[in-house]
């Protein structure tokens, strides 16, 4: 499916379409950032495995409880022995799939803070897998021991729009998790336990600026459940997966990407996530980044796996870039940690 989606990026849904989108490599080659390379590599992004509890709309991982790609604790204990090495990761981001779903999931965080306790580590966590099983209902507490921030989707703060892009009853559960993750300190001022919520369209549009719908999620939230965090991430869909299937049935593809391509920032691209991070998948291979990896872009470097990682050769690395880039490039911009300018 990735070189379909490759070939689609590039040539447009069908060949007859007049439609045609300038190359993202293009463009970055007017503004002087073409090649593409990283500035500092301090984030260590690893995708622990591809099953989930939920099958969601706008999901760029495909992740579903079909799916069977979970990392093996061996591939596990060479991302600990890279991070270990070399220190200049200061953060984990441990995504999926739902990531507390690899059976491994709980050593390998006790394993990172072992490592260093300083070490800032990020879990992305669904919020409905913490009611899925009785074994998952300790998870803030969990979470709480090892000092891990928490981010968590949340289409929307109504139960018909999330449960619309989620599934019946996600809001419903996303809701009485989040009271359970505040009930243990996460979200409240002074307890250092971050709480972070990620905004998704749910449709072919842009998000909106990132701190007024935080400031409509703060006060909704607060006001109907007495629920706190900390920020809210706005992120721009990238045509890749399911969304790429849903625009392309719609037919929404060609006006979301000539709408992405209006709103090019070179601020935005000269921030962009992948210059500062490397991407493990779950069967230990790199990439630039999350989306890379579903398309199978792996990282253009000599050591292509965990195995023989190398972080010189990386840092001198060019990034590999296509289409779908210009999702991380519109407007202010769009990263795993919201929008960048």
């Amino acid at each position: 499916m990735a070189s379909g989606q490759l070939e689609i990026l590039e040539h447009g849904p069908h060949p007859e379409d007049t439609f045609r989108l300038v190359p993202f490599q293009q463009q970055m080659e007017t503004i002087g950032l073409y090649p593409l390379k990283p500035t500092m590599l301090g984030i260590f992004q690893v995708n622990i495995g591809k099953m989930c509890n939920q099958v969601c709309k706008h999901c760029h991982v495909d992740a579903g409880p079909d799916r069977k790609e979970i990392m093996s604790r061996e591939t596990m204990m060479a991302c600990l022995e890279v991070i270990k090495k070399n220190p200049s990761f200061h953060t984990v981001d441990i995504t999926g799939g739902a990531p507390e779903l690899n059976p491994h999931f709980r050593w390998f965080v006790e394993k990172i803070k072992e490592i260093s306790t300083t070490i800032r580590i990020i879990v992305r966590c669904n919020l409905t897998i913490i009611l899925a099983n009785k074994q998952f209902f300790d998870l803030p507490d969990f979470f709480k021991k090892h000092r891990t921030e928490v981010v968590s989707s949340l289409p929307f703060y109504s139960r018909e729009r999330t449960d619309r892009q989620r599934g019946d009853g996600v809001f419903d559960h996303s809701i009485k998790a989040l009271i359970m993750l505040n009930e243990v300190g996460y979200g409240n001022a002074g307890s250092g336990l971050i709480l972070n919520l990620v905004y998704n369209p749910a449709g072919a549009f842009l998000p909106p600026a990132q701190l007024s719908l935080e400031k409509e999620y703060k006060e909704t939230l607060f006001n109907s459940y007495g629920i706190v965090f900390n920020q809210l991430f706005a992120i721009t869909n990238l045509p890749v997966s399911r969304y790429l299937d849903y625009l392309l049935q719609s037919g929404n593809y060609e006006k979301y990407m000539e709408k992405l391509l209006s709103v090019f920032n070179p601020a935005a691209a000269a921030n962009l996530m992948c210059r500062t991070m490397v991407s493990v998948s779950w069967d230990g291979f790199l990439y630039d980044c999350d989306f890379n990896q579903m398309l199978d872009l792996k990282i253009d470097s000599k050591g292509k796996h965990i195995t023989g990682f190398n972080l010189t050769e990386l840092e001198s690395r060019s990034i590999v870039v296509n289409q779908h880039c210009y999702g991380c490039t519109a407007g202010a911009g769009s990263s795993c940690g919201g929008t960048v300018v």
